[in-house]
């Protein structure tokens, strides 16, 4: 081989060796955000659950202790 030729193939390796390691930096981001993702999955599911008990206890609330809007005194300021 000649000078030229082991130029550019230390050129190429040099740029696989670099190509190969944004790729493992890529892979880390995308299981680190895959992690990310599961857990926020996970906290919305549970916080789907919370607002079911809520709108449940809401709903199953007696409003007949509230009192009608006639028999309520207006506000100070009125």
């Amino acid at each position: 081989m000649n000078d030229k030729q082991t130029q550019s193939l230390d050129a190429l390796e040099y740029k696989i060796e670099d190509l190969e390691c944004k790729l493992a930096f890529q892979e880390q981001t995308i299981d680190e955000l895959n992690e990310a993702l599961s857990q926020q999955q996970l906290l919305i599911s549970k916080m789907q659950e919370q607002m079911r008990f809520v709108v449940g206890k809401i709903k199953s609330m007696d409003t007949s202790n509230l009192a009608d809007e006639s028999e309520e005194t207006p506000p100070p300021h009125y």
